[in-house]
């Protein structure tokens, strides 16, 4: 039970973290000092106390689809092997529910967009999900391909890649971990698919389709934007962490992990620069690229090559 409350803490504090090192990470590449790494979560909780500012062209769908975001996304955690490889609802193909939860919160942050009537915000929710129907079959390929290793059809099988694999196992992990990277930037809306920090109309795409919330609306959906990230880097960290270890020790790995993460994110959105729409296609089919590669190890391993 304590394993489970110190997760959820995690999964509801550590995101605004990770978002306030790669600012302060951005800051450093540009010799300035820099806010706080706290100040995303005061921002969080500067956006909660102001009022709304609603257009009379939306719908309800609008006025619920922050709430749906952050509720489906939360849930999604549930599912994540987070500190200790601990899964806080362990089911059978769980990676499943995982995928389709947050495909429910996608849906929602793409309805809402196009039900503004802005067609400034349609471009951006038909970028978004014309980058999901890439990276999703990727996502599923690498978690089919490394289940398959073991037969364990849940989150565990990644804390399993090196005991399965024989002599496949490095590259296959490092392959997986290039995948999942792949799909935090693009997910996560960061450089160099998206970023955050611009409003130019031919480069946006997460950020012109929240350009009408504001107040608690604007502040639930970063929020669950920062949880999401979170939610990726774990699967990272389940690759990564040995499983068996103590809890002290689990936990501090789990926390420089998923900090090392954001400096490694922040040092590439300080390094390069967004890339132009007509190659983020391209950029994001390397993650099926990987995925495909990881899925040719586990065939030669498993049937010999």
């Amino acid at each position: 039970m304590g394993l489970k409350i110190l997760n959820l803490i995690i999964v509801l504090f550590l995101p605004f973290l990770m978002l306030g090192v790669i600012k302060k990470t951005k800051a450093f590449w540009g010799g300035r000092y820099g806010a706080s790494i706290f100040q995303p979560l005061y921002d969080f909780i500067k956006l909660i106390k102001k009022d709304f500012v609603i257009s009379k062209t939306t719908s309800g769908i609008f006025r619920i689809s922050p709430v749906i975001i952050i509720s489906s996304t939360l849930f999604a955690a549930l599912f994540v092997p987070l500190v200790n490889s601990s899964v806080i609802i362990n089911i059978p193909a769980g990676f499943v529910v995982f995928a389709y939860i947050l495909s429910f919160s996608k849906f929602f942050s793409l309805i809402s967009a196009m039900d503004t009537g802005s067609s400034f915000e349609g471009m951006g929710a038909s970028r978004e999900a014309c980058f999901t129907t890439i990276v999703e079959p990727a996502f599923f390929m690498l978690l089919a391909s490394v289940m398959a290793l073991s037969g364990n059809f849940t989150f565990d099988a990644l804390g399993k890649i090196i005991e399965n694999s024989g002599g496949y196992g490095i590259l296959i992990c490092i392959f997986a971990i290039l995948v999942l990277f792949i799909m935090i930037l693009t997910e996560g809306s960061r450089v160099p698919v998206d970023d955050p920090a611009t409003h130019l109309e031919l480069t946006m795409i997460h950020e012109v389709m929240i350009l009408d919330n504001s107040a608690s609306d604007l502040a639930l959906i970063s929020w669950a934007s920062g949880i999401k990230m979170l939610l990726l880097s774990s699967l990272i960290a389940a690759i990564v962490i040995p499983q068996g270890l103590n809890l002290g020790v689990s936990t501090l790995l789990y926390i420089a992990l998923m900090l090392l993460i954001s400096v490694i994110i922040g040092t590439i959105e300080s390094a390069t620069a967004r890339i132009r729409m007509s190659h983020v296609f391209e950029f994001v089919f390397v993650m099926s690229s990987f995925a495909l590669v990881v899925l040719s190890l586990v065939v030669a391993r498993m049937f010999g090559g």
